[in-house]
């Protein structure tokens, strides 16, 4: 195998499909330092703003999904499409790749769909229990399928799905190591206890408008907060910053995120409950209801038949939310039990798995 791999990874619109293209890249980069990588993402999200951030080169289609409503943004589809066509030939006749990733999203679609009629090598890689159209149209033709969950094989051709679990970022592997760290850099008061709340990159709004009604209850109860509004919510919530709230549009050190915080509350999507498995900590999902298939309950319930995390939906908060919040934030055993529970079920080594794969296939076409 050569040591100057050409990869293209493509995927984005959301940090479920961009972060765990990322952790794939270092893990080829760490493998293969003279590796060229690029990523191709979406023009106008936030893949343009984090894969640089993360030290990658990154081309931007003009993209977009189809409105599942009547909408006139539908009538620009066609003309997205073929734009985005054009340029994913260009990047790949320009690039020359020896291998193409995708992990999602609707820019993944043009891009692989040029790589498979080339005959360049295709991966995809998908989080959820319940894949994408993008992923479900081009498993047909991709020559792997790396996925987290055995249910995905109704979807997927069986023959060429291989269960890897889910790509994590590498600095997430030693988050118990950064506990200090982290509470300097977030100035937090170690005799108190800290809650961290994550609905997602762009924001969850239940959840926002959950934490903001028990800002008042945390502050009388000496809990700080780490609270990640998302994008969308951040203007509408940054004025409960206070000694003991601290309002983040979006936390770029997870890491550190992590490792500050003694209870965590957060939606349930595939890449967050791969995440928290490792980090292991005691967490409180609150599944988005707005997703295929209910996956994200289906995600957030199988670490709660296992005693491993705690479960509400959103229809239960209103009358479930303060004793179960409460109970866990005031019983350390709990926050053990669960914590010790959750790490049991991680797949720490995913990320290698899936770079074993991309090397497999690489070996295969050569032979």
């Amino acid at each position: 195998m050569k040591e100057n791999l050409r990869v293209i990874l493509s995927g984005g619109g959301t940090g479920g499909h961009i972060y765990p293209a990322i952790a794939i890249a270092d893990e080829i980069r760490r493998r293969y330092p003279n590796s060229e990588i690029i990523f191709v993402g979406a023009k106008d999200r936030m893949e343009m703003e984090k894969v640089p951030q993360a030290g990658y080169d990154i081309e931007g289609l003009w993209i977009s999904g189809i409105e599942r409503k009547i909408s006139l943004k539908n009538l620009m589809f066609p003309f997205k499409l073929y734009s985005s066509l054009s340029k994913s030939r260009k990047i790949v006749r320009r690039f020359n790749p020896d291998v193409v990733i995708g992990t999602g999203g609707f820019a993944s679609g043009p891009l692989l769909r040029v790589a498979v009629s080339n005959k360049i090598p295709t991966l995809l890689q998908e989080q959820n229990s319940y894949p994408g159209i993008t992923n479900r149209i081009l498993s047909k033709q991709a020559n792997v399928i790396c996925a987290a969950y055995e249910e995905v094989k109704r979807f997927f051709p069986a023959e060429k799905t291989v269960i890897t679990g889910n790509p994590v970022r590498l600095d997430l592997l030693k988050v118990s190591e950064k506990r200090e760290e982290a509470q300097r850099f977030f100035h937090l008061d170690k005799k108190k206890k800290t809650v961290l709340v994550i609905g997602g990159s762009l924001g969850a709004r239940r959840i926002n408008q959950l934490i903001e009604t028990w800002v008042p209850k945390f502050e009388k109860e000496n809990i700080q907060l780490i609270w990640q509004t998302g994008k969308l919510y951040y203007d509408e919530y940054r004025k409960h910053n206070s000694d003991l709230v601290q309002t983040y549009e979006f936390l770029n050190r997870m890491d550190r995120a992590y490792a500050a915080a003694d209870v965590i509350i957060s939606r349930a999507g595939a890449g967050s409950v791969s995440e928290l498995s490792i980090v292991g900590k005691p967490v409180l999902f609150i599944p988005s209801p707005n997703v295929a298939e209910d996956h994200q309950t289906k995600n957030a319930m199988a670490l709660t038949e296992n005693n491993a995390a705690l479960t509400l939906t959103e229809a239960e908060l209103e009358e479930k939310f303060e004793k179960t919040f409460f109970d866990l934030v005031n019983s350390e055993a709990k926050q053990k039990e669960l914590g010790e529970n959750i790490k049991k079920m991680a797949l720490p080594n995913a990320t290698a798995n899936i770079v074993d794969e991309v090397e497999k296939l690489i070996n295969k076409i050569e032979n």
